[in-house]
């Protein structure tokens, strides 16, 4: 590393401490951050020169350099004469692909025992080709020959969608067309190493170990013991999810992973659950619709929802009602986890073991469902409904009701009914809250947020169900819906953690919603 130069104001500190107090080159050489060579350089070179301490304080930086700095021609040595002598020679032999400037090197160094170093026989043929205008020889080092034969086979290897011989083919051919390694890696998203060794394979072994299989060895116990997993889990979607504590009707890879830990006693991850199905040939399979609303007064009436939900206080609840069903109970057809080859048919006449409708109310604020059973739609049922949330919701100031454009759910009844409950309120001992109708427009069930939690019921307990009763089926619903109020009771913030997070959208009104889906309902 070539030795930096000190300041013009470092030197005259020198030469001043030097001449005023006689301090030694080490004890300068702390005080001037400079090495001691350098400070016995300068002394020398101020010595020999006939400057007085007051002229070389007077001197300009430029002019003291020149005084005391100097530059030096050096001459070439012997050894640089020879080498130069040699470089012509060198570079002839260098046309040869086999050979390198490191075998040149280690060769003149056998002549020369004394000679320069690698590094400075480097630079000085580059210099050397610099000065000549000579380019340098092109050369790969790591290129490989491919005898006709070879090559034959690495084309088709290269035409293949077996991706292993693919990469091979393609680092081979472009190793014997020159191109870097660096390109290569970049190429085949492989590292040089591996390059590497497919070369030296090829090199040594030939083109016939390169086609061996690369997988790792798996002992007989262990294949045993992945095809006995296998074998359990296909034994485990063949039952109900049901039988194994799970409140759906379809299973998912965390239920299975679960079931599976429960019945054998021993955890499995969702990952090897998902791999070991894929290579049975089970897959998921699903399909989408959207909906839409011919309302002439659609934005109006949605401006009025969404005015009411900005202003809404705490003492004022929101509630989004609408009934499921009619629902036949008889077994269901949906999404399932079947082999790939299998189709899955439900029989397109059967015989329901009833029907249920259950009319629910979805809170938004908290998020809790009311719900129960009714026998038929009509406006008795609305009043109902009416009538438990007034109960629940006794010590609001103002309860809001929105459902779609029914019949049935703006009845002259059911008006007067709301009517006879504002009244009341002019009595002081009256508990009701006061009640407002917030109608969604007419064809716009996808605006309706309880649709999304029906349309989350349905996937988890109706899809692929197949009930012995109608009480079993509104066991299942009751449990459903039970689990989510406890759980949006206990941290509404976590909205979407359990299987309701399989509904459609949040319990949130938005225009964008599209909460109806027609595949569960």
């Amino acid at each position: 590393m070539p030795t930096r130069t000190p300041s013009a104001q470092t030197i005259r500190n020198i030469i001043t401490l030097h001449a005023l107090t006689r301090l030694s080159y080490r004890q300068l050489s702390r005080l001037s951050d400079v090495s001691k060579t350098t400070v016995g350089k300068y002394l020398s070179a101020f010595e020999r020169s006939s400057l007085s301490l007051a002229k070389a304080r007077r001197l300009s930086d430029k002019e003291l350099h020149a005084l005391l700095s100097p530059t030096s021609v050096r001459q070439p040595s012997r050894r640089h004469g020879t080498l130069i002598g040699l470089l012509p020679v060198i570079h002839q032999r260098l046309s040869d692909p086999t050979t390198s400037l490191l075998d040149q090197w280690k060769l003149y160094m056998r002549k020369h025992p004394q000679g320069l170093g690698y590094s400075r026989v480097a630079q000085l043929y580059a210099e050397w080709l610099s000065t000549n205008s000579l380019p340098k020889w092109p050369r790969h080092r790591w290129a490989v020959p491919i005898v006709n034969d070879d090559f034959k086979v690495l084309r088709k290897w290269r035409s293949s969608n077996n991706k292993r011989k693919w990469q091979r083919a393609v680092a081979l051919l472009d190793l014997q067309s020159h191109r870097t390694l660096a390109s290569i890696c970049r190429k085949l998203e492989r590292s040089p190493k591996t390059i590497k060794r497919w070369r030296g394979m090829l090199l040594t072994q030939g083109l016939a170990s390169l086609a061996l299989p690369s997988k790792k060895a798996v002992s007989k116990e262990r294949l045993a013991m992945i095809a006995t997993k296998k074998e359990r889990l296909v034994k485990i979607i063949h039952e109900p999810p049901s039988l194994h504590g799970v409140n759906r009707t379809t299973w998912t890879l965390k239920t299975l992973a679960a079931a599976y830990r429960s019945v054998h006693g021993e955890s499995i991850s969702m990952g090897s659950v998902s791999q070991y199905f894929n290579a049975l040939g089970y897959k998921f399979k699903k399909a989408r619709k959207v909906l839409t609303s011919p309302d002439p007064d659609y934005r109006t009436k949605l401006k009025q929802i969404t005015a009411i939900l900005s202003r809404l206080g705490p003492r004022e609840k929101f509630f989004s009602i609408d009934e499921f069903g009619p629902c036949a109970v008889k077994r269901r057809g949906g999404v399932a986890l079947v082999p790939a080859d299998e189709i899955r048919t439900i029989p397109q006449r059967q015989h329901s073991k009833g029907s249920i409708i259950c009319t629910a109310a979805l809170e938004l604020s908290t998020n809790q469902i009311t719900h129960f059973y009714s026998k038929r739609k009509n406006t008795a049922e609305m009043i109902k409904m009416l009538q438990i949330l007034v109960a629940n919701y006794r010590d609001q100031d103002r309860i809001f009701l929105s459902w779609d454009a029914a019949s049935w759910h703006a009845s002259k009844a059911f008006i007067k009914r709301v009517d006879a409950i504002n009244a009341q309120r002019a009595n002081p001992a009256s508990l009701a809250p006061r009640v407002e109708l917030a109608p969604l427009p007419s064809g716009a069930q996808f605006l309706n947020v309880i649709e999304s939690v029906f349309s989350g019921m349905a996937r988890a307990v109706i899809h692929n169900s197949d009930y012995g009763s109608v009480n079993e089926c509104k066991r299942a619903i009751d449990r459903h819906f039970r689990e989510r109020n406890a759980a949006f009771a206990k941290n509404p913030r976590r909205a979407g953690k359990v299987i309701w997070g399989k509904e459609r959208e949040l319990p949130v009104f938005k225009e964008a919603n599209n909460c109806k889906d027609p595949r569960y309902r």
